[in-house]
C-alpha cells in the first residue's frame, strides 16, 4: 500500500475504534464499529477507507475489515436511516445531508437484539 500520513491516520483511527469495541459484547462489535464510522467520519474519509480496505496488508484489524461491509459507501443513499424522507433523500444545498453520506444522530453502540 502506498501510505500517506492521511492513510496512516485512517488506519490508526479505525483500529482504535475496533479496539474499543473489542471490549464490548461480541454481538455488538461489528455494528458498533460500522455505526461509529458512519456517524463520525466525513465522506472523504469513508471514500479513502473504501479505497484502502481491500488492499493487501492495509493494516486494518480484522474487526474493521468485517465491519466494512456495514459502513455506508459515499454517494449511496441510506433509506434505512431514521428521518430519511423524500426531502432528505434529495440532499441539502452544498452537498450536505444524508444523500452525501452524512449520518443523522444515532447511537454509537447499537442496542443488543434479543
Amino acid at each position: 500500500m502506498s501510505e500517506t500520513s492521511t492513510d496512516a491516520k485512517i488506519v490508526r483511527m479505525a483500529n482504535q475504534i475496533a479496539t474499543f469495541f473489542l471490549s464490548q459484547p461480541e454481538d455488538v462489535r461489528v455494528d458498533g464499529v460500522a455505526t461509529h464510522i458512519n456517524k463520525f467520519w466525513e465522506t472523504r474519509m469513508r471514500r479513502r477507507f473504501f479505497d484502502m480496505i481491500d488492499e493487501p496488508d492495509s493494516g486494518f484489524l480484522p474487526l474493521v475489515i468485517e465491519a466494512s461491509s456495514r459502513v455506508k459507501r459515499p454517494g449511496s443513499p441510506d433509506a434505512g436511516s431514521v428521518g430519511v424522507g423524500a426531502d432528505a433523500a434529495d440532499g441539502a444545498p452544498g452537498g450536505k445531508g444524508v444523500i452525501a453520506g452524512e449520518s443523522l444522530s444515532e447511537p454509537s453502540i447499537p442496542e443488543a437484539t434479543a
